[in-house]
């Protein structure tokens, strides 16, 4: 924690100084990612500032990875729906690129909040979906934890033989990588596995090896799964000793690092075992910890639950903010647009009046055609966006599109230039021609010779 607190520290000093939008939304998101553990709310705020910016200046990738970064952040304070309510929207905008590790982290992402809502058929299938995508494209820093994430959600829902095949790939691919954490996370995997199939000595090599694994790495979180994943087998075994032994240590790991999850389920385990064993005393004891873990819990979950409301609020505040922000600029477009609207018909009547006036015939063709253009670029400006719309940012049939509109427009341009300048020419030119017969008629009448 200390060290993301540095890395936040050090990306809001950068971020004062950065001028250019794209590298300020980049570094928001990073932030976001680097706070998230110790300071959710703020995670929310920053990012959804990333996500507006990104939007604005049309940077995909930053809408894409400030999304990622307020999911991740409302995962945190267990707001699992809306989580998956800013995946699924990521997924949509990725489905629309061609970036397969966007796409199937995007996937393994959704799978995995609906593994912490125990949806785990659900979380199989985009799990699957992510695996085609990684197999497909050769996206091979995923290869490992797509494999790990199936051989998880396949233990949880008792299926041994599909599990140790994932956890056993997952390993293979932890022992290339030479990463001492993901080999034991894998181990742990195995280990369940070879549980349930009833292998129970290469449960106990597996479980062994993992716990050594992750001390060294530091990964109490998984370290506590291990150390009742091996008192579940000596408990199987019979030997109460070991079983009692390694259950206290994992919920004192759990305790150390307030894994209240993990220790509840510490506790849940030791007071079934002394129930089992007739140990009345013992049993108690750990019903009333149960008791006092569940009721912790449940306190955190209307903490959570309060702060679920008063982000939502937060969001809600500062979407209308940036609404008003939107509708002004829309404001200040159509206005444009209303402006430019009127200055055509005015500059093409200022063009008809200057005609009657004497003026340099280059000078009224300039007028006549930049009127003309003016005209025609402001069609082309009110149809595009229809045309956008239409072809749902399709590059090729917008070139389509536009290329037939152009069609019509180019040819129109030119025959109506050609038609406006011969009349306004014409105007001007008739008076010269006037002047010059009435003159001539002049002379003739002094001179009767001439």
């Amino acid at each position: 924690m200390a060290a993301q607190k540095l890395q936040a520290d050090s990306l809001q000093h950068l971020l004062k100084s950065e001028k250019k939008d794209t590298v300020k939304v980049r570094l928001m998101w990073q932030m976001a990612d680097a706070i998230n553990l110790f300071n959710p709310d703020s995670a929310i705020n920053l990012s959804q500032q990333a996500y507006f910016l990104a939007k604005e200046i049309n940077y995909v990738e930053g809408e894409s990875r400030s999304i990622a970064a307020m999911a991740i952040a409302f995962t945190k304070i267990g707001n699992y729906p809306r989580a998956l309510e800013l995946y699924i929207q990521r997924l949509q905008l990725e489905e629309k690129r061609n970036i397969p590790r966007n796409l199937a982290s995007v996937l393994m992402d959704i799978g995995t909040v609906h593994v912490l809502q125990e949806e785990y058929n659900k979380a199989l299938e985009y799990y699957r979906d992510a695996d085609s995508v990684i197999e497909q494209n050769n996206v091979e820093y995923m290869k490992y934890y797509i494999l790990l994430n199936l051989g998880d959600v396949y233990n949880r829902l008792d299926n041994s033989d599909s599990s140790f095949k994932y956890f056993n790939k997952s390993l293979v691919r932890a022992r290339e990588l030479q990463d001492t954490d993901l080999i034991a996370s894998s181990m742990t995997g195995l280990g369940h596995s070879y549980r349930k199939l009833g292998n129970y000595d290469e449960s106990f090599i597996n479980y062994r090896a993992a716990i050594i694994g992750l001390q060294a790495a530091n990964d109490d979180e998984i370290l506590c799964e291990a150390t009742l994943g091996l008192a579940n087998l000596f408990q199987q075994l019979k030997k109460n000793d070991s079983t009692v032994y390694y259950a206290y240590q994992s919920l004192a790991i759990a305790r150390k690092d307030n894994f209240l999850s993990a220790e509840l389920e510490a506790a849940s385990f030791l007071t079934n075992h002394y129930k089992i064993n007739n140990n009345v005393d013992s049993a108690f004891v750990y019903v009333k910890k149960e008791q006092e873990l569940n009721d912790s819990i449940n306190s955190k979950s209307r903490i959570r639950q309060s702060q679920i409301i008063a982000t939502n609020e937060q969001l809600r505040q500062l979407e209308i903010e940036e609404n008003k922000k939107a509708a002004a600029k829309e404001r200040h477009q159509q206005l444009q647009l209303l402006f430019i609207g009127i200055f055509i018909p005015g500059f093409f009547v200022l063009t008809l009046l200057l005609s009657r006036i004497k003026m340099h015939v280059r000078i009224i063709k300039v007028m006549g055609i930049l009127s003309l253009l003016i005209l025609f670029e402001y069609l082309t400006l009110l149809l595009h966006p229809y045309v956008l719309e239409l072809t749902n940012h399709t590059p090729v049939f917008e070139i389509f599109i536009f290329v037939a509109i152009a069609a019509i427009i180019i040819p129109a341009h030119h025959r109506i230039e050609h038609w406006l300048i011969e009349k306004l020419t014409n105007r001007k030119n008739a008076r010269p021609d006037k002047e010059i017969r009435l003159k001539t008629i002049k002379l003739k009448m002094k001179d009767p010779s001439a």
